[in-house]
């Protein structure tokens, strides 16, 4: 008990708020493995109040003393944290002995831990340099909260044949539905503080939103992000700007928005929230640069209508996997190809999201084959010698109807033709009109396709 307490008080000493978080780990440094088992069999339910009180308000150690209601305060936060270290330990040993073991007693004992935190800077003057501590607890209370949820899941037995009319799955997020509370509570705490800035707890703002944001999409309840982004919007005058944030917080922040944005089809803010996550993140953090292009690379899709380039894709083959059969359809105008794709990726479309977006790239698929017919049609005969060529202009409708034929492997009439053809003058992804008692597509001279240099 000595040590740990002893490194806590020397990190409160220097100021130090993410060395003092250290002291409240839920897992053992690879320097000490036996530190939570020692810290744990250094006292007992009946002292251990007595001894963390002597150790932090009476010891020596550290060489200064804490007021009497902070210094209780940490007491109680020490008190909670030895009773949850020793949940941890017996979690870990049944866990060994089986592996679905239940981790719903270690969860309750972390959250009263946070709910001790949340007490000690509401009541008894914790300082806001210290508010890393709120980092751990916020972390690990997530982390447990979905332990305890797999472990009751896993618990489930043939008994509930017998309550029918009950769901099933109802209870399966119990824990971390409740996490997902304690995190808004610590959200709360940190911006309603009224605090000067240099001495507030909204400096701990954005770790926070972030496990919140994380919380609500494994939930799949990410309409309550919105509440989130309402309240930091009310309270922007009062927070310092997201650049003032470490960059781990903002790339984060930027990539959670950036995703939210683009589930709701706001391509545009998405590309921009997602693009600057990107060039914040760190050149070595290959995984968040990958969740970032996954969702980057179909925002791109649909707003500048560009394809990822295989450099992009060389550091991530299972983006390679994803996005190389698509793109080839794409620049091919490979229509029945690019359907083919869709279908054998479905399964990991739809898991992340990002179906729905990808099918709308069949637009800009058949943008190109539309593009090759006009190309192919050559250029109209020159009135002058000297005239610069003109392109054909005027493409009879069953030219487009064969080539969308063939690229669809599906005869298609020239009603369903035009149909096509129509909507793609609509998007602006192609320039004219469509004559129909001549049987033709009247496109326009200065820029037919729009975006593609002809």
């Amino acid at each position: 008990m000595e040590a740990v307490i002893s490194e806590f008080k020397r990190a409160y000493k220097e100021g130090d708020g993410y060395g003092l978080s250290q002291s409240f780990l839920p897992i053992a440094p690879e320097s000490q493995p036996q530190r939570l088992y020692n810290f744990f069999r250094s006292s007992n339910f009946a002292n251990i109040q007595k001894d963390i009180k002597y150790e932090i308000l009476h010891s020596n150690a550290g060489g200064f003393k804490f007021s009497s209601e902070e210094g209780n305060g940490w007491v109680e936060v020490f008190v909670a944290y030895w009773k949850a270290v020793g949940e941890i330990l017996n979690a870990e040993a049944a866990q060994r002995a089986n592996p679905k073991a239940s981790w719903t007693k270690t969860y309750e004992a972390w959250k009263e831990l946070v709910n001790q935190l949340l007490r000690g800077y509401n009541t008894c003057g914790f300082e806001a340099w210290t508010v890393p501590c709120l980092y751990v607890a916020g972390k690990y209370i997530r982390i447990f909260a979905i332990k305890a949820d797999e472990g009751i899941t896993n618990g489930t037995n043939a008994t509930t044949n017998f309550q029918e009319d009950l769901d099933p799955e109802a209870e399966k997020n119990e824990k971390l539905e409740d996490a997902a509370r304690v995190l808004n509570r610590i959200f709360q705490s940190c911006l309603a503080d009224r605090a000067p800035l240099e001495d507030s707890r909204k400096w701990g703002i954005y770790n926070i939103i972030n496990l919140l944001f994380k919380t609500y999409f494994k939930l799949n309840s990410i309409s309550l992000t919105k509440n989130v982004l309402r309240a930091i919007q009310a309270y922007r005058g009062d927070m310092p700007p997201l650049d003032a944030f470490p960059k781990s917080h903002q790339v984060t922040f930027k990539y959670y928005t950036g995703v939210i944005q683009f589930l709701e089809e706001n391509y545009v803010e998405a590309e921009k929230n997602l693009t600057e996550a990107w060039q914040l993140c760190h050149k070595d953090a290959v995984r968040n640069k990958e969740l970032i292009l996954t969702y980057l690379i179909p925002c791109h899709l649909l707003t500048t209508h560009t394809l990822p380039t295989l450099t992009l894709l060389a550091p991530f083959p299972g983006l390679q996997k994803l996005f190389l059969p698509l793109s080839r359809c794409i620049k091919k105008g490979d229509l029945a190809g690019f359907d083919a794709a869709l279908i054998a990726g479905e399964d990991e479309f739809v898991k992340r999201r990002i179906y729905l977006t990808l099918e709308r790239g069949r637009d800009i698929a058949l943008r190109n084959l539309l593009r090759k017919v006009f190309i192919a049609g050559g250029y109209e005969e020159a009135k002058e010698p000297a005239a610069p060529p003109v392109r054909r202009t005027r493409i009879p409708v069953t030219e487009f109807g064969a080539a969308i034929s063939i690229g669809s492997k599906e005869t298609m009439d020239n009603d369903e033709v035009e149909c096509l053809l129509a909507n793609m003058i609509y998007k602006n992804l192609m320039k004219g009109y469509i004559a129909r008692e001549r049987g033709i597509v009247v496109l326009s001279k200065g820029g037919a396709f729009p975006g593609t240099g002809v």
